[in-house]
Order: structure tokens, then C-alpha cells, then sequence
């Protein structure tokens, strides 16, 4: 009764880590609301209500609609809706996830490292189920589309929520140590992704003197290019692919270790601080 079974092979541990990740990203998932179907129509709701008041402010401002992609324009919109929640919501996730002085890590089998992994998979999940939704009733319902490229788009997709989860690592690693001022940066960067994620323009039509204000945003490169492969008109010059994936690296990295350096100086009392 008292025993403690422990997993005999490596391929034990790998399952048992998987069975832990997924009851895990289930629960977050939950967090939201008690039905999980709920969850995602929630989030459903809120990408569509992105989608119809970025497309009526572009319907209303003057040279605004001109200045898109020529393709279908509801399709440009959603290229960078989707992939600014992806973006936002995963480093949320990983933001809000179990800490070290958690409840939760009083279980054995749990880890630090199995609720940043629930949470990273969890708001992708969501993302994706929500993304292919609204776009499966937008060419049933309204008209038929067609992506250039869709594994290209998809990629993107994944650029945008790895960097998401690696800016969400280093706030995660610095929260127990100021979590008022992680949590005033963390909506910051979310608010501030709103413009300088470049979702609402198109990054070739920017001057010089402009794009310096943009360009330093990852997700500012995982939407151009995500554009790039859905519209076959369009080309990006201003934006790559490599800068994204290098910095959401080093980033993943320093919040790595800067989470096992927190993990390892962990205090109950943190919890009384929030």
C-alpha cells in the first residue's frame, strides 16, 4: 500500500512523463472553465470578435484597405490575429504556470518542467483547434480561400508559439523574484503586441525609419512571413525566418537556466508575496 513504484526503463519514464503532461494540459485547458469544449469556444469567440473589429477599423480608416495584400482580405487579417494569440497566449500560459513553491510540486511526479511543457501544449492546442475552426466556417459559410502554402503557414504558426513560450520562460524564472514587476512587463508586451507586432500593416510598404521599430519583434518576422506563404503575390523583404528562430533559442535557453537557478533557491513563503 505504502510501496512507491518507480519506472523500470527509460521508456517507462517517457510514458509515465507523457501521462503527466497530458492530465496537466488538460487541467489548464480547464482553467478557463470547467467544460473544456467551453474553453475553446471562449477562445473561439475572442479571435473572431479580433478578426470583425480589425476588419471594420480597416473597412473605416481611409487607405488602410489599399495598403493590404491583394488576395482575399479577410485571410490577410487572420494571418496576423492567429498568429498574434498564438504568440500572447502561450507566453500567458507558461507565465501562469506552477512555479516551484506550487502546491502542485509537493506530488512527486511532478515537476516544474511538466507544467511548463502542459502549459506550452495546452494553449497550442487551443490555438490550433481554435484557428482551424473559424477557418473551416469561413470557407463552408462565407467563400472558398486558398493558401499558398499551408505547411509554410503552419510553421509559422509553431515560430510564433515557440518564441511566445521562450519570452514566457524568462518572465516565468523571474516572477518568484518580482512578480509585481513581471506582471506589470508581461501586459506590457501584451498590449504592446497589439501595434508592434505588425499584424494590422505590411512590412514591405514600411520606410526605413519605421521598420527599426518593429523589426526587433519576433513576432513581427513570424507574421510577414506566415503573409509570405499564404499569399503567392507576396514576397518578403524585410523580415526572415532565422532571427525568430535564434533569438526564441537563446531565450528558451536563459529562462531555462534561469528557472532551475530559481527552482533550486525555492521558498514556501514566495507564495505569500503574490
Amino acid at each position: 500500500m505504502f510501496q512507491q513504484t518507480a519506472p523500470k526503463s527509460r521508456l517507462d519514464s517517457a510514458i509515465v512523463i507523457a501521462e503527466l503532461i497530458y492530465h496537466n494540459a488538460v487541467r489548464t485547458v480547464r482553467k478557463t472553465h470547467n467544460n473544456a469544449v467551453m474553453s475553446i469556444l471562449m477562445n473561439m469567440v475572442q479571435a473572431a470578435t479580433f478578426v470583425l473589429a480589425f476588419f471594420l477599423m480597416f473597412s473605416v480608416i481611409p487607405g488602410m484597405r489599399s495598403s493590404a495584400i491583394r488576395g482575399d482580405y479577410l485571410l490577410y487579417i487572420m494571418s496576423g490575429v492567429f498568429l498574434f494569440m498564438t504568440h500572447v497566449k502561450t507566453m500567458g500560459s507558461v507565465v501562469g504556470s506552477e512555479g516551484p513553491a506550487s502546491p502542485m510540486m509537493q506530488h512527486a511526479p511532478m515537476t516544474t518542467a511538466i507544467a511548463i511543457a502542459a502549459a506550452m501544449l495546452s494553449s497550442l492546442y487551443v490555438q490550433v483547434i481554435s484557428m482551424f475552426t473559424i477557418l473551416f466556417l469561413y470557407y463552408t459559410a462565407w467563400q472558398p480561400f486558398e493558401i499558398y502554402d499551408a505547411a509554410g503557414c503552419m510553421a509559422m504558426l509553431l515560430l510564433a508559439w515557440f518564441t511566445g513560450a521562450a519570452v514566457g520562460m524568462v518572465f516565468l524564472a523571474l516572477k518568484p523574484w518580482f512578480p509585481t514587476a513581471v506582471g506589470i512587463a508581461t501586459t506590457i508586451y501584451q498590449r504592446a503586441n497589439m501595434i508592434a507586432s505588425g499584424k494590422m500593416f505590411v512590412a514591405n510598404t514600411l520606410p526605413g525609419f519605421m521598420l527599426v521599430m518593429f523589426d526587433w519583434n519576433p513576432l513581427f518576422h513570424t507574421i510577414d512571413q506566415a503573409r509570405g506563404f499564404a499569399f503567392i503575390n507576396y514576397t518578403p523583404h524585410n523580415s526572415t525566418i532565422a532571427y525568430p528562430l535564434i533569438l526564441g533559442v537563446v531565450l528558451f535557453t536563459i529562462g531555462l537556466m534561469g528557472e532551475f537557478y530559481t527552482r533550486k533557491h525555492a521558498s514556501a513563503s514566495w507564495s505569500a508575496r503574490r
